[in-house]
């Protein structure tokens, strides 16, 4: 770590500690900040979330001449105040900070809003977000669940309005490339395509419940999941984790991997899927294995997710990437580039930029009103992999998918499993936030 980094991370600690004991009354009389118009018709955006995803497209968005922040949300106040203060540094006028996204969405100016919350919030925000009538930026998955990604997808249509996915890969270069090339038939046919993320988790330990940290409304955090006692493990950072609000790292880098692989081969959703895997090393509080594989069984061509969290050294020398197996060469992708394999003629492509090009490409979108690149319905069938994924390891068997009826046909217990992760989030009232134990 470099001597800046370090102090970056310095100074947001220590303005966290200063602003604790102010925290939580800052949502509440933050409505009463002046925001300044724009000058210059920049498009007006709200931000929901600002963990350090949410942090990282504020940053983007700051680089950008064609917006300006007006309103950010989150349920922790210090967060909150931070962004607060960082946002105001790099433009020319102060954000309004709320504690509710409803409060956000009440705001007229804004043209669009980004959501990058934890998971199990996704698809209330977004459907929240299109009756208000804004575009919307989507982090990945859409959804928590295949059913609201499908409510979701349908609302979109309904309401005509702008829904970018949160799928970087979709604007860089070397992605497009590399896509071309495998469409081209350069490296013959292929009959195995291969998705996977090798990295050194950390553990999470075991944490027994206690008071949520002062500042951070915590029923509200937890939304339309089940009322549980606040833990230190399940919150800021863990959360992805936990079944009731992540997908584990499936959901968390299988989403964007695994949507290479149905870019490229034009692929819809499985018939079949397996999975196999377990919590093999990690001896905490997690839920989701830090250990699987998952099989997708397409007509012609299989296709393999794997994941380790307890470990650095990936497939095909990569800690994370999609590799194309086709009979005439071999073609390995990753934020890094791509290089062919196995073939009588050479090709590669250095690295290109994804994180810029995906915010600027939302943002021509929203101008123009334009179809994104990375839209709803791709985002959602790329998440719904995932989430079929973790549903045939759940159950602990093969589970054949009805991909017209989205559904697992006469599956009872697959078609359950599949009902019972819909926790119904477009009902989601203030009374059941104030009042859950």
């Amino acid at each position: 770590m470099t001597s800046e980094s370090k102090s970056s991370q310095y100074n947001r600690r220590v303005f966290l500690e200063n602003s604790a004991r102010n925290a939580a009354g800052l949502a509440a009389g933050a409505m009463g900040l002046g925001v300044a118009s724009s000058p210059n018709e920049r498009l007006q955006i709200g931000v929901i979330g600002l963990g350090s995803q949410g942090e990282e497209l504020t940053e983007t968005l700051s680089r950008t001449n064609m917006v300006e922040i007006v309103a950010i949300c989150d349920v922790d106040a210090r967060s909150l105040a931070y962004a607060q203060h960082e946002i105001a540094n790099r433009q020319t006028s102060k954000p309004v900070a709320v504690g509710r996204h409803e409060q956000l969405l009440e705001k007229s100016d804004i043209d669009a809003v980004v959501i990058a919350t934890p998971d199990h919030w996704h698809a209330k925000m977004a459907a929240d977000a299109l009756l208000a009538g804004k575009d919307v930026f989507l982090e990945t998955p859409v959804a928590h669940s295949i059913h609201d990604g499908e409510r979701l997808c349908r609302l979109a249509e309904q309401t005509n309005r702008i829904v970018q996915v949160g799928l970087p890969q979709r604007h860089g270069t070397h992605f497009q490339s590399a896509v071309q090339l495998v469409q081209s038939g350069f490296l013959g046919k292929i009959h195995l395509a291969k998705a996977w993320a090798v990295h050194r988790r950390k553990s999470i330990g075991r944490c027994a419940t206690s008071q949520p940290p002062m500042g951070v409304d915590y029923n509200r955090w937890l939304g339309p999941a089940e009322g549980r006692p606040f833990q230190e493990n399940r919150f800021h950072q863990s959360w992805p984790w936990f079944w009731d609000f992540g997908s584990g790292e499936l959901g968390l880098w299988g989403v964007h991997h695994l949507d290479v692989i149905r870019w490229a081969l034009k692929l819809d959703l499985p018939n079949r899927v397996v999975a196999t895997g377990g919590k093999r090393s990690f001896k905490d509080d997690r839920e989701t294995p830090d250990t699987l594989s998952v099989h997708y069984d397409y007509p012609d061509v299989e296709v393999v997710w794997e994941h380790r969290q307890w470990s650095n050294r990936g497939i095909e020398g990569r800690s994370s990437g999609v590799a194309f197996y086709g009979d005439a060469g071999i073609l390995i992708v990753d934020r890094s580039g791509w290089k062919v394999y196995d073939h009588r003629k050479d090709g590669h492509a250095d690295a290109s930029d994804i994180k810029n090009s995906q915010m600027s490409s939302f943002l021509k979108s929203v101008s123009s009103r334009t179809t994104p690149i990375a839209g709803l319905r791709d985002g959602q069938n790329s998440s719904s992999l995932c989430h079929l994924g973790n549903i045939a390891y759940r159950l602990g068997r093969e589970v054949t998918f009805d991909h017209d009826r989205k559904n697992f046909g006469t599956d009872a217990e697959a078609n359950d499993f599949l009902e019972s992760q819909s926790r119904d989030p477009w009902r989601l009232t203030e009374e059941k936030c104030r009042t859950r134990s």
